[in-house]
């Protein structure tokens, strides 16, 4: 119990974890998105800024230089329209003459630690000085600094609000993914308690789990099959056993007490359960291969008609004996088949004809391709015997059933059983059409080679 609970407990965690994986998975991806969008920016900001700057720096040189003009030289030149250039701009200026002297500045010029421009001022077509222009945290100067920090807090938000969406998402599809899972657990754990009945159902999942769902289910309910089979085969072995002990415990008793006497007539009626239990001991030994040989097929390519010919022959004494015609109609066709098993099908169904048809009869064996353009090969035993009554005709091919025509015959009721397991193992199926008091056809069909 406390494994269980242990097991319980630790996949109770399976959707927390699921979530926080899609969330770290989310926040790596966009913490490199945000960081290169941060750095770009940055870099972009940057460059506007410093052409911004070079382009005051320009402007500024412009105007000084028309002052130089309009003077003549820098001794009379009207600067203060350049000072308030800059001044609006939220920068200080410099002007100095062609020789390096200081002609005009800002005030507060010395004090700027900004970042700053230089431009040569011109005159005439010459070079009457330079200006040099610092920016300070106001104006210009401060712009792409706010700039910058306003966008990395754009920035920092949409991936806030991106990791917040991972997080809700990565909760919904947890919750999807592990609800089904969920699902099959209890289903898994009902089954392990004995509740045979418990199925997974239709789930609301992604496919690959309702596929997974829907295989259990089938897994399931073959489960359920095969031990309806094994139920059937123990009830069935119980029941044809039952008979022959009976009689043998009784007529042992007989003549152990003295009221039997061991008389030819006596002792030849107990060999003969005798030789009913061999039979039945060698059906099962039978049965038994045959389930062993559906998981263990040697297939070669073979032709069904030289199959079926040596079964044919096989019998032949046999279908004479019981003075019953039989007639072959054989074609050949390839197949893809274990001969040793399919000679068995094929015996299986020559020997029921011989129990259920009576002396006179004819039973006839044809084989040749058929189906759409002949993919297909198929066989056919048709016999004139006594037929199945329609009621009875969809057990035939159930283990040890045996149908109230089958009542006055030996056997237990599984060759035909054995045929059809072995048909479908050969990737095939065998069915059968049948008339009462017309006789059978049994069909074997299977994939052409």
């Amino acid at each position: 119990m406390t494994d269980i609970r242990s097991r319980r407990s630790r996949g109770d965690t399976l959707g927390p974890r699921l979530a926080l994986a899609f969330l770290a998975v989310a926040l790596a991806a966009i913490a490199l998105l945000a960081g290169l969008a941060a750095a770009y920016t940055a870099a972009d900001v940057s460059r506007l800024a410093d052409r911004q700057r070079t382009e005051l720096a320009s402007a500024v040189s412009v105007a000084a230089g028309a002052a130089w003009d309009r003077r003549d030289g820098w001794a009379a030149a009207d600067l203060s329209p350049v000072l308030d250039l800059a001044q609006r701009a939220g920068a200080y200026v410099e002007i100095r003459d062609a020789a390096g002297r200081v002609v005009a500045s800002s005030p507060g010029f010395g004090a700027a630690t900004g970042p700053e421009a230089s431009m040569p001022v011109m005159g005439r077509g010459e070079h009457a000085g330079d200006v040099l222009v610092r920016f300070s945290g106001s104006g210009l100067g401060g712009a792409d600094d706010s700039l910058r920090i306003a966008l990395l807090r754009a920035i920092a938000g949409a991936a806030g609000l991106a990791a917040l969406l991972a997080l809700v998402t990565g909760l919904v599809v947890a919750r999807l993914i592990t609800r089904p899972i969920a699902r099959l657990i209890a289903v898994t754990r009902a089954m392990d308690g004995g509740d045979r009945a418990a199925r997974a159902g239709a789930i609301r999942a992604p496919g690959e789990l309702r596929e997974l769902a829907a295989a259990f289910d089938h897994m399931a309910d073959t489960l359920d099959r095969e031990d309806q089979i094994r139920r059937d085969v123990v009830a069935g072995v119980a029941h044809e056993l039952r008979t022959p002990i009976a009689v043998l415990q009784a007529g042992h008793e007989a003549l152990l007490d003295g009221v039997a006497q061991p008389t030819p007539g006596e002792l030849s009626s107990l060999r003969d359960e005798v030789l009913r239990l061999a039979r039945m001991v060698d059906d099962l030994q039978t049965l038994a291969a045959a389930d062993a040989a559906v998981l263990q097929l040697d297939r070669r390519p073979c032709d069904l008609a030289d199959v079926a010919a040596a079964a044919a022959d096989s019998l032949a004494r046999r279908f004479e004996a019981a003075d019953i015609e039989l007639e072959r109609r054989l074609c050949g066709v390839p197949v893809l088949a274990d001969p040793r098993w399919l000679h068995q099908v094929v015996t299986n169904l020559l020997t029921n004809t011989l129990k259920f048809t009576p002396a006179g009869g004819r039973v006839t064996v044809v084989t040749g391709p058929a189906g759409p353009a002949g993919a297909d090969a198929v066989l056919r035993v048709a016999d004139t015997g006594t037929g199945i009554p329609a009621a009875e005709l969809p057990r035939i091919f159930d283990r040890f059933w045996r149908g109230q025509g089958a009542a006055r015959t030996s056997g237990s009721g599984i060759g035909l059983a054995i045929a059809a397991e072995l048909a479908r193992a050969h990737g095939g199926q065998l069915t059968a059409v049948s008339t009462e008091g017309q006789g059978t056809t049994m069909t074997l069909t299977l994939p052409r080679a």
